[in-house]
């Protein structure tokens, strides 16, 4: 059994008492909502903080509010309870199945959206035991000083590993961040950076207490997840499409790529394509070629990284199809024995 290692445990009951301590002690802190992946990470000692903040305790952070402006989601609500959430599977069903995919049942009940969306990111020289890493001399994420996926690389290429982002970034959420000097809106893609290290782009006091969706307004979303098995996986690939209908044409739309680089990946031109067009077969089959170009994925995942790229025109084409009333779109999630 690896043991978790000695740390002060904090248990704030507002999210300004949250921020104090953490701009209090720094990057000596680390926020803990769930625990899904920072305690799985303690014990490989990816992450060794010698304070953990608590935020379960918060009750602002729990909950799912509707709005004449929108939509807000506490970023302390479970997994569980947004994938089963009935309104938002209803107006926003790509974020219900995305949440519904992650991991496994028992996580979803620990895990939240808010720790999804900050979730670390993942390479196969990284996500192993201390032991392992050791014997192979470390990797740039920790404790070493190369990316063993890239060698000659001045930067760490572990890619981004959440399931709900690619969806939040395509359906416009915006996040409202809280710290020791006040909150912010934010758009969601404005939160991360394309570094393996430094994903993400708020600063080390500042918690994500909400995501915020605008009103549904005719969009229409699907998410697609590759993964080798049907429960617990991380994804390998993720593909988050949006499309804002007025009848059968798209007046906007949105593709966000997961599991392709250190960030979600939008495919701006694909998207474009879209716009002012009624979804046939022939512009799904043009629109899923251009989604392909972004998805750059690396031998760093499960999976030989050109499968996953040819995997990203098929679950683009599903999506869409889905997305256009062409067809189910086949299985939200596609595992490979």
């Amino acid at each position: 059994m690896i043991r978790l290692p000695s740390f002060t445990y904090l248990a704030p009951r507002t999210l300004a008492e949250a921020a104090t301590a953490m701009a209090e002690h720094g990057r000596d802190a680390m926020l803990v909502a769930g625990g899904t992946d920072l305690y799985p990470n303690m014990k490989r000692r990816q992450f060794e903080p010698k304070v953990v903040v608590g935020l379960r305790g918060i009750r602002e952070l729990r909950g799912v509010r509707v709005e004449s402006g929108g939509w807000t989601i506490g970023a302390g609500t479970t997994l569980s309870e947004v994938s089963t959430h009935p309104a938002i599977a209803r107006d926003f069903p790509a974020l219900a199945t995305a949440a519904g995919l992650v991991s496994s049942p028992q996580l979803r009940n620990m895990g939240t959206i808010g720790g999804n969306v900050c979730v670390d990111t993942r390479c196969n020289y990284y996500n192993q035991s201390y032991e392992w890493r050791k014997a192979i001399g470390f990797c740039m994420k920790k404790d070493g000083d190369i990316c063993l996926v890239a060698p000659g690389s001045s930067r760490c290429w572990a890619v981004s590993s959440s399931d709900t982002a690619p969806v939040l970034w395509a359906l416009g959420a915006r996040l409202r961040v809280v710290g020791a000097g006040g909150e912010r809106i934010v758009p969601i893609a404005a939160l991360y950076r394309d570094d393996g290290i430094e994903y993400l782009a708020k600063r080390p006091d500042e918690i994500v207490a909400d995501v915020l969706l605008p009103p549904a307004d005719g969009w229409r979303s699907a998410y697609l997840k590759l993964r080798r098995r049907g429960s617990f996986d991380f994804p390998v690939l993720g593909v988050a499409v949006a499309a804002r209908m007025n009848g059968d044409v798209v007046r906007e739309a949105r593709i966000v790529l997961g599991a392709v680089a250190s960030l979600p990946r939008p495919a701006e031109r694909a998207a474009a394509e879209l716009v002012g067009q009624r979804i046939t077969r022939d512009l799904v089959t043009r629109v899923a070629d251009l989604a392909a170009g972004p998805s750059k994925p690396l031998d760093n995942t499960d999976f030989t990284h050109p499968y996953r790229k040819r995997v990203t025109r098929v679950f683009v084409a599903r999506a869409l199809a889905a997305i256009g009333g062409l067809g189910d779109g086949g299985p939200a999630s596609e595992e490979v024995a």
